[in-house]
């Protein structure tokens, strides 16, 4: 068993969920003395992206705070990571072993695994009423889309991907509600551009980005969009056309703006994320159909109940080595170490002020 490591080598990134932009590093809660059954994770490195940031903007309403709590009205943001077992209590878990999933962006995470062949499922009491896959760690050898050398890429979009695959198999399902084009809103983020990638794979229908006029040019730049519209150019859009929209801004300006002009033409909305997390919310008498909000884990359940967990795993895997080829025409990973790094990234991000075509990596260590 490895050496007790000092708890001030343990170390959160926490921020005041009333006010993203307040942010702090705290002293970790890791002490020496794991109890029976514990698993102590050492947090190798984790993305940020701007899915993160919607995690805080719907921490309330959805939970994300409560994957791993802070004392008093701080947060600690979920983010897609890598991780080794440092220390463990547990006598399915080896040492040295390292795996796949949600975890805070800290040095350490204490759970307190079911483990099996593939991963462990973190049973503490806090995150029991969380969905499966948010406290699932998958071990990495038995992981078929895991390949050493695209670690950045799994960790920057794969479990964004897994978001756009679903929604796109969603409304492929639905025989894409009589529409023939998708309106995607804050089209250069990854999300989007994972959505739009899986929406262009589909005959006959037409792919709109709505963006900033920031990130014009490198939307029109990835090819997997057929039109692109400024937020003030909503009116643009053909008005005649039957159209999806699929909501990742949260902008509820946008959202109304939308609706208004398609109104009837417009056959599903569907809200995903929120990046435009400052911006006012949607008003309640919108035109056309009601959105709804999309929830990954549902969907997961019901296509492994379809297909079998190995055939979702097949269906998944096929289509993320083709998105994995594709990202590689467009983004450039940057990777970046300690606090002050972190917090700077965390506030451009916050900002919007983060390129698009950037991967942004990072450790505590």
């Amino acid at each position: 068993m490895p050496d007790s490591i000092p708890s001030p080598s343990s170390i959160d990134f926490q921020v005041d969920r009333d006010n993203l932009e307040n942010c702090r590093f705290a002293p970790g809660a890791y002490t020496a003395a794991l109890a029976d059954g514990e698993v102590l994770l050492k947090i190798d490195r984790f993305a940020l992206t701007s899915n993160n940031i919607s995690y805080a903007a719907v921490g309330e309403a959805l939970d994300y705070w409560g994957f791993f709590p802070a004392p008093d009205r701080w947060g600690r943001i979920p983010a897609m990571g890598f991780a080794d077992v440092a220390e463990s209590r547990h006598p399915d878990v080896e040492v040295g072993a390292r795996c796949f999933g949600f975890f805070p962006m800290s040095r350490h995470l204490i759970i307190s695994p079911q483990a099996n062949g593939t991963g462990m499922i973190d049973m503490v009491d806090h995150r029991a009423k969380h969905a499966m896959i948010y406290r699932s760690y998958t071990w990495v050898g038995p992981d078929a889309l895991y390949e050493e050398a695209y670690e950045d890429h799994i960790l920057l979009l794969r479990g964004l991907f897994m978001t756009s695959f679903l929604a796109e198999d969603m409304i492929s399902d639905e025989s894409h509600y009589g529409a023939e084009s998708t309106i995607i809103t804050s089209a250069s983020s990854k999300t989007s551009i994972a959505l739009a990638f899986m929406c262009k794979q589909k005959e006959g229908s037409a792919v709109v980005g709505l963006t900033s006029a920031r990130n014009r040019s490198f939307v029109e730049s990835l090819g997997c969009y057929d039109e692109v519209f400024l937020y003030d150019e909503v009116g643009k859009i053909p008005g005649d056309r039957p159209a999806v929209m699929f909501d990742m801004a949260g902008n509820g300006e946008v959202v109304h703006d939308v609706h208004s002009h398609l109104r009837d033409h417009l056959k599903y909305s569907c809200t995903v994320g929120a990046t435009h997390w400052d911006s006012k919310p949607r008003p309640a008498d919108l035109p056309g159909p009601t959105p709804e909000f999309f929830f990954a884990p549902a969907r997961i359940a019901k296509r492994t109940e379809d297909w079998g967990g190995a055939g979702l795993q097949e269906k998944l895997g096929g289509a993320w080595r083709e998105f994995v080829k594709f990202s590689d025409g467009w983004m450039k990973i940057q990777r970046h170490q300690g606090e002050d790094a972190l917090r700077q990234v965390y506030l451009d991000a916050l900002g919007g002020k983060l390129n698009p075509e950037e991967g942004h990596i990072l450790t505590l260590w």
